[in-house]
């Protein structure tokens, strides 16, 4: 039993810092995510928009899934904040290109079309398993 209670001291530093780190990572990632999109995603959210749920729901997702796999093979901390960032591009590339390939997005998801939102949620999470294939093939 003390072997256990040793693993845990000293391995529980590393848990929380890479683990903190990812969920700055992850808040910072939404919260840039949200203020880039032409519409108040959240906004839409608290007012029961569907679509805009469905949406936001994908970006959060689309950050934390390649967050996840960098964070699973982080050497250091500076693994998780340059890998963060580039996740963080990545994604928000991901959203204007889906800009350009579904009609008046920005309108519909506005209006709470949930075809569109659903669309956006599979490319979102698409880019975002791609991504975390990727960055965990880096470590």
């Amino acid at each position: 039993m003390e072997l256990v209670f040793d693993t845990l001291a000293s391995g529980f530093p590393y848990f929380i810092s890479h683990f903190g780190l990812t969920l700055i990572m992850l808040g910072v990632g939404v919260y840039i995510y949200e203020k880039i999109t032409p519409y108040p995603e959240l906004e839409l959210v608290r007012e029961g928009n569907i679509a805009a749920s469905i949406s936001l729901a994908a970006g959060i997702l689309g950050l934390a899934i390649p967050l996840a796999a960098c964070l699973k093979g982080s050497v250091s901390l500076w693994d998780i904040f340059i890998w963060g960032w580039v996740i963080l591009i990545i994604q928000v590339l991901s959203f204007f290109f889906a800009n350009l390939v579904i009609d008046n997005l920005n309108d519909r998801i506005i209006k709470g079309e949930i075809g569109p939102a659903i669309l956006l949620f599979a490319g979102k999470i698409s880019i975002a398993l791609l991504n975390a294939a990727a960055i965990s093939d880096k470590f």
